[in-house]
């Protein structure tokens, strides 16, 4: 699986434009389960089990990663920009870039140290500051190689470090994505529906359409999560730690989780020896946000791996997280099935 995961993180896809992660995920599944695209462009996926289930339980993670869109196209060659979901300034100062479809280099520029005002050197720039340099010399130059609506990705490198420890962009959510691939690939009990969502970073659009379409009775989010576990943070600040496992939502600030859920997931957690830990700060969210109060209502939980440096080039997960939200996932959807 960790394979599949480097091959769907260096894959490009900001919200909106999720077609590479789509066919990919086409490709590995279209010999072993049914699938549909509905008219947002969300994977829908029914995979047959062993036996049919009391409840239809959906699996959902999203395709998209957050990234840049390019906006204007300066006289003087260099390009201008907005981001594509929650980007902080500060992760993106200096980066290196690919644009489009032809993936053209790129480097974010800022104003170099010895031009900077004194008042100028403890402030972020604005963002609308900030500036995309292909190399080109002029507007018509640039205009051969991007167009105004291209979008760019984070050029980062897959790297597995320390113990167990694995850096990449998109992480958020293609994690998720490579789980439920690897459940579908697996021999199910029951048959079980997949959600792959697009657009979650600018608002969870896909899951409003993915949860109405395969009209869930229970759903399971696989997601990540901001884990703060990092120096100078300390106690619940930290909101789950990196090696600790799976965690188990009971609030963010779009969803407050189904407390006979969140209190079964510790149960199995328990009995079946798997690794799990509460979400300690309320914050974020996800397309559980969608999905619960999709039709007449869905039970919905989410399950998150997880991951320093969230919306970053440099996302950091550790693999005993990827196996921990794997096995609860798994069990739970079982659980949530025959209920």
């Amino acid at each position: 699986m960790i394979n599949e995961l480097k091959i769907l993180s260096e894959l490009n896809s900001t919200s909106g434009r999720e077609k590479n992660v789509r066919n990919y995920i086409i490709s590995q599944i279209k010999d072993i389960a049914d699938y549909s695209i509905d008219a947002l462009g969300n994977l829908l996926v029914f995979k047959k089990g062993k036996s049919r289930p009391k409840n239809k339980v959906m699996l959902a993670s999203h395709m998209d990663e957050v990234g840049l869109i390019i906006t204007y196209i300066t006289d003087d060659g260099f390009l201008k920009f907005t981001t594509v979901g929650g980007v902080d300034t500060k992760v993106i100062l200096g980066r290196c870039v690919r644009i489009g479809e032809n993936n053209i280099n790129g480097v974010i520029g800022v104003k170099p140290v010895h031009l900077l005002k004194k008042d100028e050197k403890s402030v972020i720039p604005e963002k609308d500051n900030l500036y995309i340099d292909i190399g080109a010399k002029s507007k018509d130059e640039a205009s051969e190689l991007v167009q105004m609506g291209d979008t760019a990705y984070f050029n980062s490198d897959f790297v597995e470090f320390g113990e167990g420890c694995i850096k990449a962009k998109a992480l958020d959510d293609r994690v998720g994505c490579a789980i439920m691939l690897e459940i579908i690939k697996s021999e199910l009990l029951y048959d079980t529906y997949f959600a792959f969502t697009v657009q979650e970073e600018v608002g969870l659009i896909g899951a409003k359409t993915a949860a109405f379409n395969i009209a869930p009775d229970y759903a399971i989010v696989v997601e990540t999560t901001t884990a703060a576990d990092i120096n100078g943070v300390k106690g619940h600040k930290r909101v789950c730690s990196l090696a600790d496992g799976a965690v188990i939502s009971f609030m963010d600030r779009a969803t407050v989780y189904d407390k006979e859920l969140y209190d079964l997931a510790f149960e199995i957690a328990d009995k079946k020896s798997i690794a799990v830990q509460p979400k300690t700060v309320v914050a974020g969210g996800n397309d559980a946000g969608s999905i619960h109060c999709s039709g007449k209502g869905v039970k919905t939980l989410t399950v998150s791996l997880p991951c320093r440096y969230l919306h970053s080039p440099s996302c950091v997960i550790n693999k005993k997280d990827i196996d921990s939200v794997l096995k609860i996932v798994s069990e739970l959807s079982i659980e949530f099935a025959r209920r």
